[in-house]
């Protein structure tokens, strides 16, 4: 038997089932949770926006449209209020991502090849681990609306329209701003790993 949608499972939920939530809750907690903390860099406000953004889905389903996808939806409700805890914080941390970047024309590989990318090669574990870090203090440092969506495509893999939605911007400044953050990465990216191999000598 096929699992239901979260579509139909909001719609139970609305009709009184029992349940229906709670199933939707745990389908996606785990991923949104991840997504929130990528952004915000902070496991405590990450664990607060997860919650506040189920209880607005809680509070508000019955404004959901049902020929629509429900997962953009949570996702837009969750990147508006992680954007209202960056607010409020006034200030960035680290954000925990396990990935490397190197220059796409020395490596031959795709950025988001490299973003996902593990070293695990004992003899250069410490300078993936430099690198690993190097990554946390760019994307700390890049503009939120560019880190935003570099998150949810390579990370999430959202399609450009569905980042749209989340974010509310139109599909071309979606691409635009996609470009402009992969850019922004690259070129403070081997700013960062320049300093690092200077270090290591």
């Amino acid at each position: 038997m096929d699992a239901p949608t979260d579509q139909r499972l909001l719609q139970e939920y609305l009709d009184g089932k029992a349940g229906s939530f709670e199933l939707l809750v745990r389908r996606h907690t785990r991923e949104l949770y991840q997504f929130v903390l990528r952004f915000t860099g902070d496991s405590v406000a990450a664990e607060d926006v997860v919650q506040e953004t189920f209880l607005q889905v809680y509070s508000s389903a019955q404004t959901f449209d049902p020929h629509r996808r429900f997962k953009p939806w949570l996702f837009t409700i969750a990147a508006n209020k992680a954007r209202d805890a960056l607010r409020r914080r006034n200030r960035r941390h680290e954000v925990p991502l396990d990935a490397n970047f190197g220059d796409e024309n020395e490596t031959g590989r795709r950025f988001v090849d490299l973003l996902s990318a593990e070293d695990t090669a004992p003899d250069e574990a410490l300078l993936a681990d430099e690198r690993r870090q190097a990554v946390r203090d760019v994307i700390e440092s890049m503009p939120d609306n560019l880190s935003e969506v570099l998150i949810l495509a390579y990370y999430h893999r959202f399609p450009y329209k569905e980042i749209g939605e989340i974010v509310g911007i139109p599909l071309g400044t979606v691409k635009s701003r996609l470009h402009a953050a992969v850019v922004c990465f690259g070129e403070r990216y081997r700013e960062a790993v320049r300093g690092v191999d200077q270090n290591r000598e």
